[in-house]
């Protein structure tokens, strides 16, 4: 084949590719019809700061606003009641027994929530970050998958649920800082360990703490969700962990090394809504 064939060759395909794009982005909004189910997903890309997340990387820790270096060892959390809303105020939310995700950054395929939607053109994503109340509160053969204590719920294993205090935990974080001290206040078995596991929805038979948080995105800035049966539409969102400390209460190491059921987990959970941050969308 000569010079001038591969190029029309070559100009043929990308003729062809932007056509099929062209006619992607151009394909008429169908109109918003419950039962006309399509995929969509959420990707949850967990970062810290400017950084891609890594696991006990001492050679290069991590910085926060305080100037504290750490390392990160673990950082889990569940994903709730997702719904998505049009330009025109159509909403839609996610069957709820469809819309329980644990998301585990040591493990890459727990990264998406996928789930289905009608198809349409979404400008606003939202979702929970935590396990709401009725969830918690229900028994036991309404919470499987994810949310099975029996395989979620051994707490000195990386599980999410609390057996002496019946809660899931929404958000753990762990990892280590020279900062940290070794007495009690501290970390007593000199392991220099962080640990920030966040809960509560609120109370059951009288008020307690409540961390559930209900995080809302607008997706017209970085790329609305065009949703249709032939292809994926998936909106990539960056989490922060950097936030957990820089967020607008913001917090030593040194100071608040174990937080777990306790009244300054409400500051920790109100730094956690500032972790998602939209990227781009995928259509």
């Amino acid at each position: 084949m000569n010079k001038l064939s591969i190029k029309l060759t070559l100009l043929t395909f990308w003729t062809i590719l932007l056509l099929a794009s062209c006619s992607k982005e151009d394909s008429p909004v169908p109109e918003f019809e419950e039962k006309n189910l399509a995929p969509f997903s959420v990707e949850f890309d967990n970062i810290v700061g400017d950084r891609t997340l890594s696991f006990n990387n001492s050679a290069t820790p991590y910085i926060n606003a305080k100037g504290e270096a750490f390392t990160i060892s673990m950082l889990q959390y569940y994903i709730s009641n997702i719904k998505l809303a049009t330009a025109d105020g159509k909403t839609y939310a996610v069957k709820q027994d469809d819309s329980y995700f644990l998301i585990k950054s040591a493990d890459k395929a727990t990264r998406f929530a996928k789930v289905n939607v009608p198809e349409g053109d979404y400008t606003r994503l939202t979702f929970t970050l935590g396990v709401d109340s009725l969830r918690s509160t229900m028994g036991i053969d309404k919470r499987t998958g994810v949310l099975d204590p029996a395989s979620n719920g051994d707490h000195d294993n990386g599980g999410m649920y609390w057996g002496w205090n019946s809660g899931y935990i929404f958000f753990r974080f762990e990892g280590n800082s020279n900062v940290i001290s070794d007495d009690v206040n501290g970390d007593p078995t000199g392991k220099k360990q962080f640990k920030y596991h966040i809960g509560g929805f609120g109370g059951y038979s009288a008020p307690t703490i409540n961390n559930i948080k209900t995080i809302t995105i607008d997706l017209t800035s970085a790329g609305i969700a065009k949703v249709r049966k032939d292809r994926q539409s998936n909106v990539h969102l960056f989490v922060d962990a950097m936030k957990v400390f820089n967020g607008s209460n913001s917090f030593k190491i040194a100071d608040h090394p174990n937080v777990m059921f306790s009244d300054y987990s409400v500051n920790i959970a109100n730094n956690l809504s500032q972790m998602f941050k939209h990227d781009h969308t995928e259509n």
